[in-house]
């Protein structure tokens, strides 16, 4: 979570750890033989179980991350910022700006009709920041440090006594990231079994509505064994990633939280940003990440990161394009597409109506980016599908911006981001022979390509001419002859 209050923006840090006394109930991968997640970030439930059954289940993702649920402070003077949604009154599900209970269950209900798993955005370590007294979205009074309809009073948060203000100042002091507070949120003390069980009692709510999994919001600012307790009150096993984000000396490091779950690292984009920014595709040889592959959550770019500029974004056009193709096509972690809205600046919530409800999202209008459903990131999920457990063979760069690899005998992909097409170039697979749809600019409709298609010989070779800031992406499921 990355959130600005009373005008202040705060980059949230890294999390704890200590020895683990419980067996957690979480799964340790996502379930299932497609692991792709679509983050939805601030659409409605009705809109997300609309791109569930159209979008997702077709074009073969696993999973859809969707913004927390919990009855949150409404911000009708500031404009309803997003991150008013990261300020939770309550853990009722009744009333959100993007819907009700009933209309979440009925998402979930039709996301798992379309093979789509559900995951939540948890917002568990805080409560909200304003030092004013107010109603939340669903009608419930709250005071700071004190949520009657949440079962919480001033007792059950952290006063760590530092800095003046309670807030976190020195992320290289572990005591103060996990017991001050991040700009003025109320700290929970998820030491205590109070806490944990009314934030176990929430998590459990969402699992028998049918939900799949969590996102751990903000675990760096709870200790490792904390989270683990609250996973261990899960009823049922669940997936669950925590955002443990890292920062050069600070003593909190995803690590920590791995007998947890898995965990996202930042690093990936950060450096993928670096490298298609100011450096050489080519340095993507041996491109990887300090977390076990198998444990790791990777993105191009977070709803947290595409504000703070630190990564690429939708506003890099084509070029962000490839480098989710790049993400999508490299066996490294669990990849996480960002799907939001237009914002110009960095408060900006959703789409709206005049009461601060999120409208229906329609991938049609320039006020939606819909970037999991732009042609070349959408046909690379049955890419990632089709090549998963595959190796990296035939890897050819030019030295520069242009990179070419395989995965086994399944799949094909090159990456051009220099500024000028590369022509007349030959590239050695180790496809079967055949012809195969450019899924970067086609789709297979009955048999046939409605783009470009290339034909691979009984060698393994395929002639192409690649665009500026473009590519051509081949697979076995994409074979048309």
């Amino acid at each position: 979570m990355f959130q600005r209050v009373f005008g202040v923006i705060a980059l949230v840090a890294g999390l704890v750890a200590a020895p683990l006394t419980v067996t957690p109930s979480a799964d340790a991968a996502p379930p299932g033989d497609r692991d792709v997640i679509a983050t939805l970030f601030q659409w409605n439930w009705n809109s997300v179980a609309t791109a569930c059954r159209d979008q997702l289940g077709p074009a073969g993702y696993g999973a859809v991350q969707v913004s927390p649920p919990s009855e949150h402070i409404v911000l009708a003077e500031a404009g309803y910022p997003w991150w008013q949604d990261y300020q939770p009154v309550s853990y009722g599900i009744d009333s959100t700006r993007r819907g009700t209970r009933a209309e979440f269950a009925d998402m979930v209900r039709t996301c798992h009709d379309a093979g789509i798993a559900v995951y939540v955005d948890a917002v568990v370590n805080h409560m909200t920041g304003q030092e004013e007294c107010g109603i939340g979205s669903a009608g419930s009074e709250y005071c700071h440090y004190s949520y009657p309809a949440a079962g919480y009073d001033y007792d059950d948060f952290h006063h760590c006594g530092r800095n003046g203000n309670d807030d976190i100042v020195n992320y290289r002091d572990r005591y103060e990231v996990q017991n001050c507070e991040l700009v003025n949120l109320a700290d929970l003390d998820t030491g205590s079994d109070h806490v944990r069980d009314r934030i176990g009692a929430y998590l459990n709510d969402l699992l028998a509505l049918g939900v799949d999994g969590f996102r751990i919001d903000a675990a760096k600012h709870m200790p490792a064994e904390d989270v683990a307790a609250l996973v261990s009150r899960l009823d049922r096993p669940a997936y669950v990633y925590q955002e443990v984000l890292y920062g050069d000396g600070e003593p909190i490091t995803p690590e920590e939280y791995l007998d947890n779950g898995d965990v996202y690292d930042q690093r990936y984009a950060r450096d993928l940003a670096k490298i298609f920014n100011s450096e050489k595709l080519a340095y993507l040889r041996d491109f990887g990440t300090a977390v076990p592959s198998e444990q790791v959550i990777v993105f191009v770019d977070n709803h947290d990161s595409q504000r703070g500029g630190e990564t690429m974004s939708y506003r890099d056009g084509a070029r962000y394009a490839l480098a989710n193709v790049f993400m999508l096509a490299w066996p490294v972690g669990t990849p996480k597409v960002m799907s939001s809205y237009t914002f110009d600046d960095y408060d900006a919530g959703p789409p709206s109506d005049a009461a601060g409800n999120t409208v229906d999202a329609d991938c049609g209008s320039s006020a939606w980016q819909c970037e999991h459903d732009w042609q070349p990131i959408r046909n690379m999920v049955a890419f990632h599908n089709k090549v998963r457990g595959e190796p990296v063979v035939q890897w050819w760069d030019n030295g520069n911006d242009l990179i070419a690899f395989g995965r086994g005998s399944k799949g094909y992909v090159v990456i051009n981001d220099e500024s000028s097409a590369a022509t007349g170039r030959s590239f050695q697979t180790a496809l079967p022979e055949g012809t195969y749809c450019d899924v970067l600019h086609g789709d297979v409709v009955d048999g046939e390509c409605t783009g470009p298609s290339y034909t691979v010989n009984a060698d393994g070779w395929f002639s192409a001419d690649v665009g500026a800031h473009d590519g051509v992406a081949l697979h076995l499921g994409a074979r048309i002859d």
